[in-house]
Order: structure tokens, then C-alpha cells, then sequence
């Protein structure tokens, strides 16, 4: 018998269950950037998940340890590292993303829900920074090109409709929002991702960047702002991450705060265009300090000094 403090918290949902769920929400976006981007994206989509799932399954095998790749998170990792791929780079950085995503920021910290990062976007920060030139190179219908967002940052004009539909350079599952949103509403109608850090996250980069931007509070250039880069894919299918974000309600409020000033400050001020995955690992990081200043108060006398 499993012997735990009351009180009890029952659900039929499961870990293989949910990430069922969310790999289905994923579709649309992998669909479209396959689409958008053709066979390479496919190819490294396949990839991907091949490698996570295969470096999971060697790892619990040598470590003799309990084989857990039919929960489906390491399929997950796989499907977000290659949607966080530009369709340009060659497959083997997808092979060194993925076992570097399960190897060094999963399974070596205890498995699933004891990472302390989003482990196919540390893994994508790890590939930003061991190969720069590839991870930044986007082509577009066969000619090298920058994306949105740095043209929007170089003060170019830019089409903001063609970054809602997803017929742009970026990465194989950033482009369209659309279909972004699609897998969305899907979780959000399944109950599996919280509204919370979404909504915070994407009113208080809306607010920093219409402060702070070039652009100011221009309609367009706000449209543009949401519209490109990783910021929806992120907002909603990263920053939501069961394991590296808070379980307080009011938590994930500042976690969102945190996120959107973050990913504001990265956008507005640094070199780059984009600053989604640096954000999200970097607010990962203080998920145990948020948790800890608002953990609610316990019922009764005294519980204002648990």
C-alpha cells in the first residue's frame, strides 16, 4: 500500500494519456511546416522523435531502470525539438539535440518531472550555441532569407498575414498561427494546459513591447510581434510544461509575468529578433522560488506559520 498525507487527489488522466493529447495538438503545426518546408521537415521530424525515443529506451536499459518510452514524453521532446529546427540544418544536429534533450536534461536529473528545464528547448539552446551558423540559417522555397522578425527589428516592412497563415521562414513548427492555435484550443478544450501562464505571458509581452518597441502600440507591428518567431508555440506548448512550470495558482500568473518581460527585454534590446527559448529555460529556473513565495496558507490555527 502507497500510504500519503490527506488530502487525496484522484483523476483518470495519465502521463501517457496526456501527452497523447498533446501530441495530437501538435499536428496541425507539424503538418503545415512539413507542408510549408517539404521533405527535409519531415525527415527531421522523424528524426527527432527516433533519436529521443531510442536514447531513452538504451539509457533505462543500461541503467536497468523500469522502460518508460509508452508514456509518450519522449515522443513529445522529439516532436518540439524538430518543430524548434530550422528545415535547413542537417539530420545529425537533430540526432546531438535529441540525446542531449533526454540524456543530460531528463534522464540524468531522475526522468520525467524531475527536469528542471523544457528539455527540447534547453536541448535547442545547447544546438543554438554549439552551432550558431546552421541554427540561424532559414531558407525559404529553396533561397536563403532572414525571417520576420529580423526584418521587423532591421525596421523592414513585413506581411502580417502571411506570418498568421505560416508561409514564412522560421523554424518547421513556428511559422503558422493558425495552426498554432488549432492544437491549442484542442488542449485548452481538454483541459490539459491552464489559460494562466498563456494569458499572462502573452498581455505582459504585448505590453512591454507596445511600451518599449520600436513600433510602439501600432496594431501592425504588435500583429507582427505576436505572430512571429516561437511565441505561440512556446506560450502554449512550452511554457506549460507540467514539470518546469509552478503548480500555484497565483504562480503561474508571475511565472507568465516573468516570461512575457523576459522574452520583451530579449526582442526589444538584445541583438537577436528572438528570445523565446532563452526566456522560457530562464523562468524554468525560478519555478522553485515562485513556487515557494506562493505556496497558499494551510486551513486551521497556525497554518499562517506552515
Amino acid at each position: 500500500m502507497n500510504v500519503s498525507a490527506t488530502p487525496h487527489i484522484r483523476s483518470n488522466e495519465s502521463t501517457s494519456r496526456i501527452m497523447l493529447l498533446v501530441i495530437i495538438a501538435l499536428l496541425p503545426a507539424t503538418g503545415f511546416g512539413i507542408y510549408n518546408f517539404g521533405y527535409p521537415a519531415a525527415i527531421l521530424v522523424g528524426v527527432s522523435v527516433a533519436t529521443t525515443v531510442l536514447t531513452e529506451f538504451v539509457y533505462e536499459k543500461i541503467m536497468k531502470l523500469p522502460v518508460t518510452v509508452s508514456d509518450l514524453s519522449a515522443v513529445v521532446t522529439g516532436l518540439l525539438l524538430a518543430l524548434n529546427l530550422p528545415s535547413s540544418v542537417p539530420w545529425w544536429i537533430a540526432v546531438i539535440g535529441g540525446v542531449f534533450a533526454i540524456l543530460v536534461v531528463k534522464m540524468l536529473f531522475g526522468g520525467i518531472g524531475q527536469n528542471f528545464m523544457n528539455p527540447a528547448l534547453g536541448a535547442r539552446c545547447f544546438l543554438v550555441i554549439c552551432f550558431a551558423a546552421r541554427m540561424t540559417a532559414f531558407t525559404y522555397d529553396g533561397v536563403s532569407t532572414a525571417t520576420p522578425l529580423a526584418m521587423l527589428k532591421a525596421g523592414e516592412d513585413v506581411n502580417t498575414w502571411n506570418m498568421v497563415i505560416g508561409t514564412i521562414p522560421g523554424c518547421i513548427g513556428e511559422t503558422s498561427v493558425i495552426a498554432i492555435m488549432a492544437g491549442a484550443i484542442f488542449l485548452i478544450l481538454f483541459d490539459v494546459i491552464d489559460m494562466k501562464i498563456p494569458a499572462a505571458y502573452l498581455i505582459t509581452f504585448v505590453i512591454f513591447v507596445g511600451l518599449f518597441g520600436k513600433g510602439g502600440w501600432d496594431a501592425y507591428y504588435l500583429t507582427a510581434q505576436l505572430a512571429g518567431g516561437g511565441l505561440m508555440l512556446g506560450a502554449f506548448f512550452m511554457a506549460t510544461d507540467y514539470a518546469t512550470s509552478p503548480i500555484t495558482p497565483f504562480g503561474k500568473i508571475i511565472y507568465g509575468i516573468i516570461l512575457g518581460l523576459l522574452t520583451g527585454l530579449f526582442r526589444v534590446y538584445s541583438s537577436s529578433a528572438e528570445g523565446v527559448s532563452y526566456a522560457i529555460i530562464i523562468s524554468n529556473l525560478l519555478v522553485p522560488l515562485i513556487e515557494r513565495f506562493t505556496v497558499p496558507k494551510c486551513f486551521g490555527k497556525g497554518g499562517e506559520n506552515r
